[in-house]
């Protein structure tokens, strides 16, 4: 399916044990969102976009309001955010986002999960460019990129996958091209959320490619932890 297909399918591997952990993971980021300001989309544009993030990942109206009004209710509780970097399979870079109550913990626990299966801490955020990504069903593929294009926003690539469009912007100009898109009839996004974005891929297979989508299952299982993305394309 090409570059395209890549940059839009999800960093982490899918699991039946994987949907609560997305709605803890979604609860904790709009819950913060919504402590960051006004507990009011309308009104905090920190809020709207975790909201808009989540929901093209099918999170749950209810989970979503629970998290507001938890932040309503002026609960204390806090996370902190931690990025960690690793080398895996074959060389296979691998970023980790936390966000947890306890930071030491998170750390722990995800350098555990990459390492005992074969990966190592190691520098490779130069292997990743971050970009807004925004993706919806759609094929005026050229239509769509003059608009923003002529919309006067930081257009990085606009690409067709079967019935989707994957628009590749600068992170800083994501709302506005999703405000740019919505105006043109776009009201619902598939993906809307700034990710880190490959620059090459690494081929994996056979064991390494068992290995490695162990290691996403696991992270995807991991409380702490918010955003898996990496740089592997596997062959099946």
């Amino acid at each position: 399916m090409g570059r395209a297909h890549e940059v839009r399918a999800k960093a982490m591997a899918a699991t039946a044990a994987a949907r609560s952990s997305l709605f803890m993971r979604a609860s904790k980021e709009i819950y913060m969102a919504a402590k960051s300001g006004e507990p009011d989309p309308a009104m905090n544009l920190a809020l709207r976009s975790a909201i808009e993030k989540w929901k093209g990942q099918n999170v749950t109206k209810d989970v979503i309001e629970r998290a507001i009004q938890k932040a309503k209710g002026g609960s204390a509780e806090s996370y902190t955010a931690g990025r960690y970097e690793f080398m895996a399979q074959n060389n296979a870079s691998l970023i980790v986002d936390t966000l947890s109550d306890n930071a030491n913990r998170a750390y722990v626990a995800v350098r555990t999960i990459v390492t005992k299966k074969g990966g190592k801490q190691s520098s490779v955020l130069f292997n990743f460019t971050e970009a807004g990504i925004l993706v919806f069903n759609g094929t005026n593929k050229d239509e769509i990129e003059e608009t923003l294009i002529m919309s006067d926003i930081d257009v990085n690539s606009v690409e067709l996958d079967e019935d989707e469009i994957i628009v590749n912007v600068a992170p800083s100009a994501l709302n506005a091209a999703k405000e740019v898109l919505a105006s043109t009839g776009v009201n619902e996004f598939l993906t809307c959320e700034i990710q880190m974005v490959p620059n090459d891929f690494v081929e994996l297979s056979g064991e390494d490619e068992t290995k490695f989508k162990a290691i996403l299952e696991a992270l995807e299982e991991c409380e702490d932890v918010q955003a898996v993305w990496h740089n592997a394309k596997f062959n099946d």
